[in-house]
């Protein structure tokens, strides 16, 4: 039986080193931000996630695991090469979490935590969700472990996974060649967590960019376009109450406000910006607007910020 560490608790000393030095680096390069209460706010926001599976969460999704394993379908050993399928297979496992965390407003109350920042430097990969891990696990990684995969080693996957993407989320690295056409960079994952019309519903790999390649969500950076961080209606606080719970307060009001069956579900299930006379503005809809002004899909687009240009709705 393979051991299978908790590496992100051994990580989490590193990760405050690496914070500090990217610091003392913007402030030396003169590139990229950092804002101390919005970086107080996202290190707040790590610390109640890495509490908040100990309420009880973590040991559910360990019994869930735990009883599914036992009607596995194949009985997969602990070698390094079945970590190795594991690592890629939980990968695109977490490309479809991902893109439905993006697509559909019940996931995207707990993921829109992450994108909150109006700023990208490490902190911002530490700013993670308090609520939706419970779920997420057991909906999105439950056939990895029947399929025969070991919980041990699923959760393990999973943790390099999540370590992977840490460093990404910096501005201090521009363009790494030949690296980019297989794996997740800096550069592709601030086009992942811009809110440019140009930019938006793209890049949702983990560690693997080949699957945004090959399921049609991969759009480059522009180099004459920079990232505009945060979400479509930013919110204007560091309270980690408000970042944690505004979006399932706002699902709350509108299910309550709905006058049918189709808005209660709409409100709960649709894409974020869902409204039932379209008066929001759904990703979508940004980009058919965008279209419709500038006569090409801002993916398309080469014209850099024009959308700053447009007059406020």
């Amino acid at each position: 039986m393979m051991e299978f560490p908790d590496i992100i608790a051994y990580a989490v000393p590193a990760f405050l080193i690496f914070v500090v030095a990217e610091i003392i680096a913007v402030r030396i390069m003169k590139r990229g931000r950092y804002e101390a209460r919005d970086s107080a706010a996202s290190l707040l926001m790590g610390f109640g996630s890495e509490l908040a599976p100990l309420l009880g969460g973590a040991a559910l999704v360990a019994a869930i695991f735990t009883a599914a394993y036992q009607y596995r379908l194949f009985d997969i050993p602990n070698t390094w090469w079945t970590v190795v399928i594991c690592f890629v297979i939980d990968d695109l496992r977490y490309y479809w979490w991902h893109r439905i965390s993006h697509e559909r407003r019940w996931f995207w109350a707990s993921h829109v935590v992450h994108h909150s920042s109006q700023h990208y430097n490490l902190t911002t990969a530490l700013r993670q969700t308090w609520t939706g891990q419970i779920l997420a696990q057991v909906l999105f990684k439950t056939p990895l472990v029947l399929i025969g995969f070991h919980p041990a080693m699923v959760l393990f996957v999973g943790a390099i996974n999540l370590l992977y993407q840490f460093w990404i989320h910096t501005e201090l690295i521009s363009r790494m060649g030949p690296f980019e056409w297989i794996f997740n960079t800096p550069s592709h994952h601030r086009v992942h967590h811009a809110t440019n019309p140009k930019y938006l519903d793209a890049n949702y790999a983990g560690t693997l960019i080949i699957w945004d390649r090959l399921f049609g969500t991969f759009i480059k950076e522009d180099e004459t376009e920079k990232p505009r961080y945060g979400i479509v209606k930013n919110l204007g606080t560091f309270n980690p109450l408000v970042i944690s719970f505004h979006e399932w307060i706002g699902i709350a009001k509108d299910v309550v406000s709905a006058k049918s069956l189709r808005e209660v579900l709409g409100y709960t299930f649709g894409p974020p910006g869902w409204s039932p006379d379209g008066s929001r503005l759904t990703s979508r809809m940004i980009k058919e607007r965008w279209a419709r002004v500038y006569g090409t899909p801002p993916e398309q687009a080469q014209t850099p910020e024009k959308l700053a240009q447009q007059p406020a709705e």
